[in-house]
This record gives C-alpha cells, structure tokens and sequence, in this order.
C-alpha cells in the first residue's frame, strides 16, 4: 500500500522579495496572480516577467469560461508558469501549465490529451487551498451548472513556496472560508479509506493547529489571527498534503452543487455541509476511525466526544455563521436535483467515504441542512 505521495519539492521564505531573488523571477515567466498582491509585494521589485491577473477575467471560483478567457490573453512562451494567489489562481495555474488546454471542457472530458510542457511554481496567499501540492484543479463549469476536478500528476507543482508576509492582507472572511477549508480537508482525508499513518499524522496535526487558532480567536477576536498566519499557512499546506493523498469525501462533493449554482465560497459551502454528513456518518458507524477523530477534536475542544459536532459549530460560528441551505436560494425541489449531480459528477470524491452513502442518505443529508 502507498503510505505518502509528495511530488512538490517544498520552500519557506518570510518575504516576497527573498522569493523572488531565489527563484529570478524573470523573462520567459508567466506569473499568474492578482493585482492587488502583486503590486504591494513585488511591484517595486521590476521583475521582467509577464503577468496575468485573473480578477480581470471574472470573481468568485475558477470556472471553465475564466480559463478560456485567460488562454486567449496568454502572450507566449513561457518556461515557467508561477501562481501566487488563492485557490482561484492556483487551480487555474496548473491547468496553464499543460500543453493542451482548450477547450477546457474537452480537457476536462478526457478528450485532450495531457501533457506537461512548463515548470509549475505555486505559492499559496491563503490559508486555505492547501493545492500547491495536490494535483487537483477544480473549476465550476458553468454550462452544466456544477464543478469538476481534473486531477492527474502532471499538474502537481514543481515547487510549493510558502511566504507568510502574502497572508498579511487578507481580510478576515477570506481567512475564515479558506481555514475553514483547510480543517474540512484534514478532517476528510483522515476518515478515507485510502488513508495512512502518515496522512493521518499530516491530518490530524493540521486540525490541531486550525483548532487551537480557532480557540485563540473566539477568546480575543479577529486580529488574534495576525501573529498565527505562518501557523494556519503551515496547517493548510499539511491538510493539503493528507487530502493530496488520501482525498476528500461527500463534504466536498455535496457542496459543489450549492457552491456552482449559488456562488457561495468554497469554504462557507462546505461548512454549510460538514456537520451534516459527520453526523450521517455516525448514525451508520460509530467506531473505526471516526471515533478516534470524535475524541481527538473532544480532547482539543474539552468537551465530551458526543457533544463534539455541536461544541465544534459553535467555534466556527466566531468565523461564520452556519446557514440553513434555503437560505442561499436552495428549493426543495433542488434536493433531488443536486443528488443527482453529486452521484453523476462527484464519484471520485464519494469513493474516498468514510461509510458508504447511498442516494437515500444523500437526500436525507440535505433535506436535514435545508
């Protein structure tokens, strides 16, 4: 059995600058990032690299008609593409970094072939994605009214550089989505049957840190974060390599429907999602490893292991404020619609269940958080 995949040769550095000076950031680069980091970070640095700032492309998640956008305003050749940004930039980035991209749907269909022709360098600037190294990129494709992940291992980064001075802008419900997201990944990943000792310990370290900056910040508010950035950065970047290997699950998969046809956060949907299929789960299984996560968050909470979903929303809800899902526009009769979606789009990600959820239980899931 595999015990650990790391692809992404991993880099620390304090600042911008001491990044760029390592990498020579330069000509024959495609630096694909947002305007309003690259210009307080790097703008006095006058890198010679050609730049692309994806919020001129459209808000919100990477979709398939921002990637098309973008691939026509690409000026090439590039040697190395080289991501600084969210999850948006960085999902986007390892699509560029193939040879054969459009149309995005047709690669995304397995109609393209896949080939890697650039070196990939992705720095994360939220504490969240954790995709600077998974080999996952996940659009909404707005024609179908859903998301999709393509992963395959040519999009896995050459390098994952980690710079906590680009965390120190980012407003605070950007930080709580992308935690938020980074908690649930190390949470799923360490329920898969796919995972390991080693994922685990990468899983469940990431939620002890999370957890414990969680804590801080119901105790003293948002500004409690500042110093705990490189903290939540570091957890992120673990959470990502256990559910790199080990992938997510029916969190994810659930809230993908909500997330393309409401636009909500990444994260806010998957929070929106979480506690109900925990709780699902526990009505099918109880011992395994959901009772060893059960008492390892109890213990960090200090709370009893049966009060442990609802002592863990009320510390998520200092961050955001859980919703019912009628509450984004959800109807009932989408219910079954998004049921549908998730059993015809999501298997990749339902395979990695702690339990197995049939599309009875799917509906009952929602039907509980509408």
């Amino acid at each position: 059995m595999k015990e650990l995949m790391l692809k992404p040769t991993i880099y620390k550095y304090a600042t911008a600058g001491e990044f760029a000076e390592e990498f020579q950031i330069g000509e024959g680069d495609l630096v694909i990032t947002n305007e309003y980091i690259y210009q307080p970070f790097f703008g006095e640095l006058d890198l010679k690299c050609d730049t692309l700032f994806q919020e001129k492309y459209g808000a919100g998640e990477p979709s398939d008609d921002m990637v098309e956008a973008m691939y026509k305003d690409i000026n090439g050749p590039h040697k190395r593409i080289i991501a600084i940004g969210g999850g948006t930039v960085i999902d986007i980035s390892k699509i560029f970094a193939l040879k054969n991209i459009s149309p995005v749907l047709d690669l995304y269909d397995g109609k393209l072939e896949i080939e890697k022709d650039k070196e990939l360098v992705l720095v994360p600037t939220t504490c969240g994605t954790g995709s600077e190294v998974t080999n996952i990129a996940i659009l909404a494709l707005n024609s179908r009214g859903t998301k999709k992940g393509l992963a395959v291992d040519e999009m896995y980064a050459d390098s994952a550089v980690l710079v906590p001075e680009l965390l120190s802008g980012l407003p605070f419900k950007f930080f709580a989505t992308s935690s938020i997201d980074a908690l649930i990944h190390a949470v799923e990943s360490s329920l898969s049957p796919k995972a390991t000792d080693t994922t685990k310990m990468f899983g469940y370290q990431a939620i002890r840190m999370i957890l414990n900056g969680y804590k801080k910040i119901a105790e003293e508010g948002p500004d409690a974060r500042k110093p705990l950035l490189e903290d939540f950065l570091v957890a992120s970047n673990y959470a990502g390599i256990a559910f790199g290997n080990a992938g997510c699950a029916a969190v994810h998969a659930l809230s993908y429907p909500l997330g393309a046809t409401f636009h909500v956060p990444h994260g806010e949907s998957n929070y929106a999602i979480f506690t109900g299929v925990m709780k699902n789960y526990m009505e099918l299984k109880t011992d395994g490893e959901i009772a060893v996560l059960n008492q390892f968050i109890a213990e960090i909470l200090g709370c009893d292991s049966s009060e442990v979903y609802e002592e863990l929303e009320k510390l998520l809800n200092h961050l955001i404020q859980k919703k019912a899902l009628h509450e984004y526009g959800m109807t009932e009769e989408q219910i079954e619609e998004f049921t549908d979606s998730v059993l015809e789009n999501q298997g990749r990600l339902m395979a990695n269940n702690f339990v197995e959820l049939d599309r009875n239980r799917i509906i009952k899931i929602y039907k509980e958080l509408f």
